[in-house]
């Protein structure tokens, strides 16, 4: 086998973009509904444009200076690299973005008519946005990797000097991860504090104040909230899903270059094997998520998540054989090792990620207990729903990360079982490859996670315009029961990106610490070194500052919303009585300026604290880096999986338990609500872009790390 078979991965990535442009096109086709419903949507469009519009703006110049001092630094290829990848994120979110604010109000319409055919619409709209981040992420790397690594190879046998050579070039590709990161982490950030300074100003006003229902047109921050869906959680999770498929593509691949260049671990066949496989996996994933779209239907009446995840389950039931079939035919290749093992490792990723997406339904879902119990708690106020979203929270985190910890320790040993022969370096065993592939098949299915994922932002939005136009209270309730269950699959596939980030953490990590071995035969982590102990806890306090920072963030921007919100009850005469039209421009220009100007700070550290620590001491690093990915993996869960449960909690009290909406209990969850908004939609998801993010980077910027060393 050469290298050549490389190619099938742009050519996946090509289908997919082929088929997200056949899928939008589609959605666009469909019935906007009267001028009134697409007068609102044209509102929301015109909202989340001019926000992606400054925030891209902004992230220009972010971006044009890092690649200067990349350039300077590492290389010219690296800073390109790093363009690249921001560039190609940004793209999806872009698209994604587009056909969402257009589905809203189609599939406002078709709720008129049936649950079944709203599903349809925007179900298709969310694919579309998994289709693109899943292949424009897998072509920009596939692409990068071929001309920079794989075809180093085609043809020649791998001798340590070429091995070192791909090593080192595919440092450079490293980049495209770094932009990949970066622009998600601002993304995510700016469009979290985005729609949640609207929701909680729209909340804590309209709701709780006022006591109009939720996106009735006299509540001024209607519109924002509307516009918060579209770009924090289609733009914003995109970026976070293309930078977690990213890099759990790329980190077993960069693991395999590095025990190349080490030598002894991979025959030369193998090598090639070992490089190419994770690019095939994601492209498998593309054509099996693509089959999994005909499998979500629904009639009325029916189980609306059981669509969905029949869709999922077939996805992932194609995707097992296929990726056996490749360790099969790897195998019949291999003279030295028993590759087939590594399907093993594959599955453990897999199984994971799908335990773990069923354990995240069981804690958020309104049919389970928890949820039930955070309702219930409501009967007592809003201090016991606090309480108990928080208890649940921390509880919903053990499950988990026991699951992670087995999919670890299944994963490497599969993998050192892939492989008897291989020698080890600097403690550095192969096995670790496995743990590599098993982000790789966690994620392998991006494009329908985020297709499940992203469809509920659609469905919440066309619930708002289906309020605002005074469309009929079943229209809304097939909207709800839609936005429901979206409610659950977000948090799904934030379990599936906070997972995987852990695993492709550790191979990253591993990558490190091999790199600096190799350069500098003295470096080594140990916890005698009271610097890797500091670093340990300095690592492990980031993700708590971060937290801070954001959920600060919101809460400043969310006071601004409040008191305009109140300013307009108050001064504009007539709102209250439909006489007069708020002026939401205003309160849309609020969530912008606050979201531009808060996210710039939690971003930058992220860069500029590992590559500081790293040029003081590499060493330090390492412990900075296990502390925030244990710390932080921790905190994404609990605060993804507490706010997801006291927004179902609201949800399922407005289906009539405890006194449905207006009571005392509905009150009450609403504060729980509020104050999960920025728990769900700002800080958690944004901590596995974190963790992979200061990886991705201290892996990027360590030839400068050796460089500053040599000089020291």
């Amino acid at each position: 086998m050469t290298t050549a078979v490389a190619w099938m991965a742009p050519v996946c990535a090509l289908i997919g973009i082929c088929m997200a442009g056949y899928l939008g096109s589609w959605v666009l086709k469909q019935d906007p509904g009267p001028d009134k419903m697409n007068g609102i949507s044209l509102k929301i469009q015109q909202g989340a444009k001019a926000f992606l519009m400054s925030e891209y703006k902004l992230l220009v110049v972010f971006m044009i200076v890092v690649a200067v001092v990349m350039a300077a630094a590492l290389s010219p290829i690296t800073a390109l690299a790093f363009v690249t990848g921001g560039v190609m994120s940004a793209a999806a979110g872009y698209v994604g973005m587009h056909v969402a604010t257009r589905a809203n109000t189609r599939t406002a319409h078709a709720a008129e008519e049936s649950v079944a055919k709203a599903l349809n619409i925007s179900f298709k709209s969310g694919l579309t946005m998994g289709l693109c981040v899943a292949s424009f992420a897998l072509l920009g790397l596939s692409l990068w990797l071929i001309a920079m690594v794989f075809g180093m190879a085609a043809g020649v046998d791998i001798n340590a000097e070429l091995a070192g050579l791909m090593h080192t070039n595919i440092g450079m590709v490293e980049g495209f991860a770094t932009g990949a990161s970066a622009v998600a982490l601002f993304a995510r950030v700016g469009g979290g504090i985005y729609t949640k300074a609207a929701d909680v100003g729209a909340d804590l006003v309209g709701k709780v104040e006022a006591g109009i229902p939720e996106d009735d047109p006299r509540n001024p921050a209607t519109i924002a909230d509307n516009v918060g869906d579209n770009v924090g959680d289609v733009a914003g999770m995109g970026a976070d899903l293309f930078e977690s498929y990213t890099g759990a593509i790329l980190a077993p691949t960069i693991l395999a270059a590095t025990f190349g260049a080490l030598g002894g671990y991979f025959a030369t066949g193998d090598l090639v094997w070992a490089l190419v496989t994770p690019l095939l996996i994601a492209g498998c994933g593309i054509i099996t998520s693509i089959i999994g779209l005909f499998a979500v239907r629904t009639k009325e009446g029916a189980a609306l998540h059981k669509a969905l995840n029949r869709g999922t389950y077939l996805a992932a039931g194609i995707e097992v054989v296929v990726i056996f079939c490749l360790f099969a035919l790897w195998s019949s290749q291999s003279a030295e090792a028993q590759p087939l093992w590594l399907f093993g490792s594959v599955l453990c990723g897999l199984v994971a990620g799908l335990a773990i997406g069923k354990i995240t339904e069981f804690f958020c879902s309104d049919k389970y207990k928890p949820v039930h119990k955070i309702a219930e708690a409501a009967d007592t106020g809003a201090a016991t729903v606090i309480i108990e979203g928080l208890g649940t929270g921390m509880l919903s985190t053990i499950a988990p990360i026991v699951l992670v910890a087995l999919a670890i320790i299944g994963a490497y040993t599969f993998g050192n079982m892939a492989f008897p022969n291989a020698t080890a370096e600097g403690g550095i065993a192969v096995g670790l490859f496995g743990v590599g592939l098993a982000a790789t098949g966690m994620l392998s299915n991006t494009a329908i996670t985020v297709g499940v994922d992203a469809y509920g932002p659609v469905a919440d939005n066309a619930g708002g315009i289906a309020e605002m136009a005074g469309l009929p209270e079943e229209v809304r309730d097939r909207t709800d029961a839609l936005d429901a269950v979206g409610n659950t699959t977000a948090a799904i596939a934030k379990g599936f990106a906070i997972a995987s980030a852990g695993l492709s953490a550790i191979s990253l990590f591993v990558s490190y610490q091999a790199t600096m071995h190799h350069a500098i035969p003295a470096f080594e982590l140990t916890l005698t070194d009271p610097l890797i102990v500091a670093g340990i806890f300095i690592g492990a306090m980031m993700p708590f500052m971060f937290a801070a920072l954001t959920m600060g963030a919101v809460s400043r921007a969310a006071h601004a919303m409040v008191e305009e919100v109140r300013r307009q009850f108050r001064e504009i005469k007539g709102i209250m009585e439909y006489k007069a039209e708020p002026e939401y421009d205003k309160c849309v220009a609020i969530s912008t300026s606050s979201a531009l100007r808060e996210m710039m700070l939690p971003g930058i550290l992220a860069i500029i604290v590992p590559v500081a620590i790293g040029c003081f001491n590499p060493a330090m690093l390492g412990g900075f880096l296990a502390g925030a990915v244990s710390t932080g993996m921790l905190m994404a869960i609990f605060m993804s999986n507490a706010g997801g449960a006291w927004d179902n909690a609201k949800k399922y009290i407005e289906q009539g338990h405890h006194g449905g909406k207006g009571s005392d209990a509905h009150k009450a969850a609403v504060v729980g609500d509020t104050v999960g908004d920025p728990f769900k939609d700002t800080s958690g998801p944004s901590m596995n872009i974190l963790i992979n993010l200061m990886t991705i980077v201290s892996l990027t910027f360590a030839p400068l790390f050796i460089m500053v060393q040599g000089l020291l």
